[in-house]
């Protein structure tokens, strides 16, 4: 069966996937990986590069074929006990990242390094950020998530004209940033401005296939508060399986320029400089597409059950049908049935 076959089946009901029914088990796995993932910002623990925590970064051109220990030894020389870091990046440069230094030390360590590695100083740069630049980094990353989880709530609500819906759709939107922020602790990539960045184009991603659903769940449960042919539940996973075709495909074809920019780009070629956005475009990106199939709108089933006109709806669905069986059962159990009345019929 064809994606296009399939996604016919799903949008007519021909052919219909439980989400919502299975959704205790969608809240296990979910929450897992959840708890797992602020583990894993506790222990590790997020790696944050200088931008946000002040420090000298100096850059070696040309130097990786030396070895990262040459300029770890080099430096712990100049300043011991400092520890440094030092990563690969580019076409085979070498950065090392330190604790703030002053003017002196940054000139011994450059010329450390050059030393180590056999290049001019010229092709040794550094740059130092200090604390308060680091502090004030941080607080801007901060207020710009605050402020993006804001306007979001805000702009549901009033475009939904309901509470629930912009509650869901928040509650999905921390579990994408927990588990994406989670899986950046545990690869063990450094956080940058740049990752910041991914993670605000990555819950902004989120939010649009959630609204996407959640569309589709407002006219399904709009059409059965108005037939009472279903109940709320059913209506909202009809709208699942209605979009998550759609989900899928958008999510796959998101992901494969994301997924060549950071295996092709920063393993294959060295383009150290993209992987900090492009591991978090990528993670995000998945998880922003399941959470709303497998969070957004089973949350808002769960938000809403409690509500009088929602269970007047489902108690009437339930007792319609309820009525239809006995009638289908009582002519069933009918002496000869509908066919023995016909026969009756044609002997008189």
């Amino acid at each position: 069966m064809g994606m296009a076959n399939l996604g016919n089946q799903l949008y007519t009901g021909e052919t219909s996937l439980d989400f919502v029914g299975r959704r205790k088990r969608s809240y296990l796995v979910t929450g897992v990986v959840f708890l797992l993932s602020l583990v894993l910002l506790v222990v590790p623990g997020l790696t944050f590069g200088i931008e946000f925590e002040g420090g000298s970064e100096f850059r070696v051109s040309g130097g990786a074929a030396a070895g990262e220990s040459t300029a770890t030894d080099a430096v712990e020389e100049v300043v011991p006990g400092t520890a440094p870091q030092v990563t690969t990046v580019g076409q085979g440069d070498v950065r090392v990242q330190t604790v703030e230094l002053d003017t002196a030390q940054l000139d011994e360590v450059r010329a450390a390094l050059a030393e180590a590695y056999d290049v001019p100083v010229s092709d040794v740069t550094s740059t130092s950020i200090g604390p308060s630049w680091g502090a004030n980094v941080t607080r801007q990353a901060l207020t710009a998530l605050l402020v993006f989880f804001v306007i979001v709530s805000v702009v549901l609500t009033v475009y939904f004209r309901a509470v629930a819906m912009a509650g869901a759709a928040m509650i999905a939107l921390v579990h994408d940033l927990v588990v994406s922020a989670g899986i950046y602790a545990l690869v063990g990539f450094e956080v940058t401005p740049a990752t910041v960045i991914g993670f605000l184009t990555i819950l902004g991603y989120s939010i649009y296939d959630t609204v996407v659903v959640f569309d589709k769940a407002r006219e399904n449960t709009q059409a059965a508060f108005r037939d009472r042919d279903r109940t709320f539940a059913e209506a909202a996973n009809l709208a699942i399986n209605q979009t998550v075709v759609r989900s899928v495909n958008t999510t796959v074809v998101a992901i494969l320029p994301v997924a060549a920019i950071l295996f092709i780009g920063d393993f294959l070629l060295g383009a150290g400089t993209l992987r900090d956005i492009s591991l978090a475009l990528f993670v995000g990106t998945i998880v922003g597409g399941a959470s709303s199939v497998f969070i957004a709108t089973p949350l808002l089933v769960d938000l809403r059950r409690r509500d009088r006109a929602v269970r007047a709806l489902d108690a009437e669905v339930a007792e319609r049908r309820a009525s239809a069986a006995e009638t289908v059962s009582a002519g069933a159990a009918a002496p000869g049935g509908a066919g023995g009345a016909t026969a009756a019929g044609g002997t008189a």
